[in-house]
């Protein structure tokens, strides 16, 4: 099974700041994204399924960047604007209503309109 980001899947270029430190610090970078092949590796998760993990775990951890990349790498790899949205409703339970929406609000930012 390829992992998510491995060197056979075409990568979608990094943000701007992210490119930066993967230019500045290479060997870091390379670890960094070896380690996330290795963990994609791990287990039996489909890409679809950790790419809506990641999501998740981007939101409860309450970060906007996080939150914009996965949420533009799942449209990227064919998850559908509602299934990414219903990720972000799914947090107010466990985050709590003001994190959960703006868990909405920065999936928002990347869906289509």
């Amino acid at each position: 099974m390829a992992a998510l980001g491995s060197s056979r899947k075409k990568k979608a270029p990094l943000p701007a700041f992210a490119g930066s430190i993967a230019r500045r610090f290479p060997k870091v970078w390379d670890a960094y994204t070896k380690l996330g092949e290795e963990t994609a590796a791990a287990g039996p998760l489909t890409e679809r399924e950790r790419r809506l993990v990641k999501l998740a775990l981007a939101i409860g951890s309450g970060s906007e960047g996080a939150t914009h990349s996965h949420a533009r790498q799942a449209l990227a790899e064919g998850v559908e604007p509602a299934e990414i949205r219903h990720v972000a409703l799914l947090a107010v339970t466990t985050t709590g209503w003001p994190a959960s929406a703006a868990a909405l609000s920065w999936v928002d930012d990347i869906l289509p309109k």
